[in-house]
């Protein structure tokens, strides 16, 4: 078992890059794979609130770091998913206490230990970013379709493609297809050409995911979630499979009413 270390990043701050990391770690634990997600976020920690584990937080990675405990000691279980652990950040410390090499360490580390390390870095082009991005294998920026977002990401991945870190892969978050249809929010197409990476998913707007983050259950773990099988698709993606992208185009409520009639028969 050699993990592969994968940082989800923005540049930009609340378009979700956290609820993504939460989702995504919980679908490919989900399909079956080892995995341990950390929280790169030193001093803003907000990764065990939405996986719902704050209340089972004892050491964290700056513990790990200067070595008041194992890095065993420092992973949490999930409640549902055996094979999901959680390494939290420092809420009480500044993000110089940990170093790119540290991360490298810790990752080099985990590598035995899961099939997948899963990074959540800070918002920001700041030291942070550049300790989450540093032993990454892959990286996934999230942006939303929105002008100031993906501006933000255009900037992410002139850093990422400066650092030779390979070239990152696309989710685009809370697209609306309606406002898109009324040419009110940029289209999947748009944010494509003008970033000009590779997309691994479109996650559509969904209330649920807002829900399951105040709850601290991510909604991959839902079945009729759109959001949910969005993110489940992206992780068999991370995973090597060909899923086909979901179908996003907004249909009237005439067409929806005979689809519902339709499944009744």
């Amino acid at each position: 078992m050699t993990a592969q270390v994968i940082t989800i990043t923005s540049g930009k701050g609340g378009v979700g890059k956290t609820t993504a990391t939460a989702n995504l770690s919980t679908a490919l634990a989900l399909d079956g794979a080892r995995v341990v997600c950390i929280d790169g976020d030193i001093g803003l920690r907000n990764l065990d609130v939405i996986m719902g584990l704050e209340n089972r937080v004892v050491y964290d990675i700056v513990d790990v770091i200067e070595g008041r405990c194992k890095l065993k000691q420092a992973m949490i279980r999930d409640k549902h998913l055996q094979n999901l652990y959680l390494i939290p950040a420092a809420q009480t410390r500044d993000k110089n206490a940990v170093s790119a090499a540290d991360m490298i360490r810790v990752c080099d580390d985990l590598r035995a230990e899961a099939d997948f390390v899963i990074i959540d870095s800070p918002a920001g082009i700041e030291r942070g970013f550049r300790n989450a991005i540093a032993p990454a294998d892959r990286v996934l920026v999230v942006t939303n379709p929105e002008v100031s977002a993906v501006r933000d990401a255009d900037r992410v991945v002139g850093i990422l493609e400066a650092e030779e870190k390979g070239a990152p892969a696309l989710i685009i978050n809370r697209l609306n297809p309606a406002l898109v249809k009324n040419s009110d929010m940029l289209s999947a197409e748009d944010v494509l050409d003008l970033l000009g990476i590779r997309l691994i998913g479109i996650v559509p707007e969904d209330e649920a995911v807002i829900i399951g983050s105040n709850r601290g259950a991510p909604i991959a773990s839902e079945s009729k979630s759109r959001a949910g099988q969005a993110f489940r698709n992206i992780a068999k993606r991370l995973r090597g499979e060909d899923v086909p992208f979901m179908d996003l185009t907004p249909q009237s409520g005439l067409w929806n009413a005979i689809q519902r009639l339709a499944r009744r028969k």
